[in-house]
């Protein structure tokens, strides 16, 4: 069975379920959770999503993203996906949620309302290669360098929130 996600509203109250593609192809606002996790040197970890993901393949992005499962609270979900994607635990806080659309090319649409999450550690991650390609540790300069360089290797919502993650680290 399809992975579900929770649709929300504008105020983020859960308005219904849907299947994750059907969410994306339909463009409808739903629940997501994006994690930052920072070492004690102030480098962001970053990921490169793995090549065979429906969007954004090959992209460099935060540390993780994904949804909520229904009936699962995005702190749970945060840590959930930390371990499944980075196999990393750590503690997480809440900084900030925001909104967010963009169109992709082969015809998907996020819309997401995503809360965003903050970790510290200086664990050496071990990737899951079904959902991560590569990894690295930036500082927020070499960070602003390479998106104004490259701003195509980075996933619209990195572009969005990187800078506000680092002033709440």
């Amino acid at each position: 069975m399809e992975e579900q996600v929770i649709l929300v509203d504008e105020q983020d109250r859960a308005i219904g379920t849907m299947g994750k593609l059907a969410a994306h192809r339909e463009g409808l606002l739903h629940r997501a959770i994006s994690v930052f996790i920072f070492d004690t040197e102030g480098k962001l970890l970053l990921q490169q999503r793995a090549a065979h993901k429906y969007h954004t393949a090959n992209l460099w992005a935060n540390t993780c993203c994904s949804h909520p499962l229904p009936g699962e609270a995005a702190i749970d979900a945060a840590h959930r996906r930390l371990q499944e994607e980075m196999g990393m635990e750590t503690e997480l806080s809440f900084a900030f949620a925001f909104q967010y659309r963009a169109a992709f090319d082969n015809g998907l649409i996020e819309h997401e309302l995503d809360h965003v999450f903050i970790g510290h550690s200086n664990d050496v991650p071990t990737p899951n290669p079904a959902e991560v390609a590569n990894y690295r540790w930036l500082d927020q300069r070499a960070i602003e360098a390479d998106i104004h360089a490259h701003p195509e290797r980075y996933t619209a919502w990195f572009k969005l929130i990187y800078q506000r993650a680092f002033d709440w680290r």
